[in-house]
């Protein structure tokens, strides 16, 4: 045993050693009860779940196999505080120790959640997340810029997809740190350079996958302000698909991962190539077809029967004038004849109440001699002159009696 002779060197191998701490540990902490927060949580395609318990100052791996899951009554998630019931291992192969979980249960959301649920609750309020602020990515780029770190795996699958898709398509890239406190600042530098000197037609911003902490500086409210501000079309491309940061809902469009960005920018060369050829055989079988038509319709046409085609088309319509030209003629003397018999009728009703009619029937118009006209005996005097008016000439009288 380690300790026995201090005089005597005892060399032990690293299985050896390994071995006895894991008899230690397993020996003396089990049925441990832990409280920490959830961070790089990885659920795998057997059905364990792996992921790191910490606290503010530290951290551990742990794992809860498939067969404990099933007492779950939630959803493990990045951020959640939860207490843990299980015991300390060691995994000999990489010398390292985790807790194996036998239950959990959750007791709140974490620190960073809550902060982070915070400042999209206000920057949703300010209007930064409204879809009628998003602009339409180009369909036909020339250049793509990305701004992300020009070390990790995610510029070089954006420029393995963007040269495979489109090689004619140019990527400039804005070098930013993408962990760590000076993340944001560099992130909003680089979208600011590439604004004002207007260096491509759609930006890409974004990182490879990471723990929550790792993928915090694209949740800073100075780069989610700058992605809104862009005038230069944004595709956030934030981590994996599961991962997600506050400058996704800023951005016109959000990725899943950075290689699904290089895919929605980048439109594929041969696809587009192959469109135009489709067009321009369309375009030219649509012309080739309208000039035979015109020219089928041209054959049918010829010196000698141009005129008969021509009396064809035009006698209907001549028969046609005709017919209402005599329908015109016919209801205007009808017309006329109406008017006529009524003008008829009223020189009759005229004629019939003219006073030299009236005097011709025997009456006669009575004027005293102030011109005045006798309507009643009462107007005249005895003795008074007055004048009898027939219908021809005039008779002077006396009155004798009234």
């Amino acid at each position: 045993m380690i300790g026995q002779n201090p005089q005597e060197e005892q060399v032990f191998s690293v299985s050896q050693i390994t071995s006895f701490v894991k008899d230690v540990l397993e020996a003396t902490f089990k049925n441990l009860t832990i409280e920490g927060e959830i961070s790089n949580y990885k659920p795998s395609a057997a059905g364990h779940h792996y992921f790191t318990l910490k606290d503010s100052g530290a951290q551990m791996s742990a794992v809860m196999f498939k067969g404990a899951t099933f007492k779950l009554s939630f959803k493990p998630k990045d951020g959640d505080k939860v207490k843990c019931k299980g015991s300390l291992s060691v995994y000999a192969q990489r010398g390292s120790y985790q807790l194996i979980v036998t239950s959990m249960e959750p007791i709140g959301e974490g620190n960073i959640l809550q902060l982070l649920e915070q400042r999209k609750q206000k920057l949703l309020a300010e209007g930064l997340f409204d879809s009628d602020k998003k602009k339409p990515l180009p369909k036909f780029p020339k250049t793509i810029g990305v701004v992300t770190s020009p070390t990790g795996a995610a510029i070089r699958d954006i420029l393995q997809i963007t040269r495979r898709r489109n090689p004619h398509v140019n990527v400039i890239i804005f070098p930013s740190i993408v962990q760590g406190e000076d993340a944001a600042p560099s992130i909003v530098k680089m979208i600011e350079i590439a604004n004002f000197y207007k260096m491509c037609d759609v930006l890409i911003v974004g990182r490879g996958g990471g723990s929550l902490e790792d993928l915090l500086p694209f949740s800073e409210e100075s780069v989610v302000r700058a992605i809104a501000a862009s005038q230069i079309p944004t595709i956030s491309a934030v981590g994996h698909e599961i991962d997600w940061a506050l400058c996704d809902y800023s951005a016109d469009m959000r990725a899943a991962t950075p290689s699904a960005a290089a895919e929605i920018a980048v439109p594929i060369y041969s696809e587009i190539k192959q469109s135009l050829l489709d067009a321009t055989t369309d375009l030219y079988n649509s012309l080739k077809n309208k000039i035979e038509a015109k020219r089928l319709l041209i054959k049918s046409f010829n010196p000698d029967m141009l005129e008969v085609k021509f009396r064809t088309i035009q006698q209907p319509l001549l028969n046609r004038y005709e017919t209402a030209k005599e329908n015109l003629i016919f209801n205007m003397n009808e017309k006329i004849k109406e008017l006529r018999l009524k003008i008829q009728n009223c020189n009759t009703i005229l004629q019939e109440a003219s006073p030299s009619t009236i005097f011709k029937r025997g009456y006669s118009m009575v004027k005293l001699k102030n011109g005045e006209i006798l309507r009643d005996s009462l107007q005249t005097q005895i003795g008074e002159e007055i004048e009898i008016i027939p219908a021809n000439g005039k008779i002077i009288a006396t009155v004798n009696q009234n």
